[in-house]
């Protein structure tokens, strides 16, 4: 799928001066949903990048979460639905002779995950180190039942 930001059509006699104006409850709509500072750096710097892979007996998440540590984070898994959240705070403060300087910063995030079905709720793994959160989620075991060949008569 493709996003292409909503271009309205020009009308005859339309000047950026005076632009010609139409009174509906959706004008503007597409502008203030997908405007130019949608995609922007900051609202990318609070979504957390994540990979999500799958192997013979689990799926992989991995979330890029630098400057967090393991205990900010949550992770809770119900109903089918992995919700990862994090929240982060610092502060420093420095003093000299003349000066006092106090320097803070927040972050937080909340990413939820819709899973597919055959998840074993009892066995995820959790692991973060260098910046990365890896979440393993262990399939559910199937019974394989072997074929029977079955005779004509």
């Amino acid at each position: 799928m493709t996003l292409v930001k909503f271009k309205r059509p020009t009308v005859v006699g339309e000047t950026a001066a005076n632009p010609v104006v139409f009174n509906s409850p959706f004008s503007g709509l597409f502008e203030n949903l997908l405007g130019d500072n949608f995609f922007t750096k900051e609202f990318a710097s609070f979504v957390p990048a994540v990979n999500f892979s799958e192997e013979t007996g689990h799926y992989n998440l991995e979330l890029s979460a630098p400057g967090f540590e393991k205990n900010d984070f949550k992770i809770k898994l119900a109903d089918g639905v992995l919700t990862i959240s994090g929240e982060h705070k610092s502060e420093t403060e420095t003093s000299g002779k003349n000066y006092t300087r106090k320097e803070f910063s927040f972050g937080s995030f909340e990413r939820s995950f819709n899973l597919p079905d055959g998840i074993n709720e009892s066995a995820v793994d959790a692991k973060y180190e260098n910046g990365i959160l890896r979440i393993s989620l262990a399939k559910k075991a199937e019974v394989i039942k072997e074929a029977v060949e079955i005779k004509i008569s």
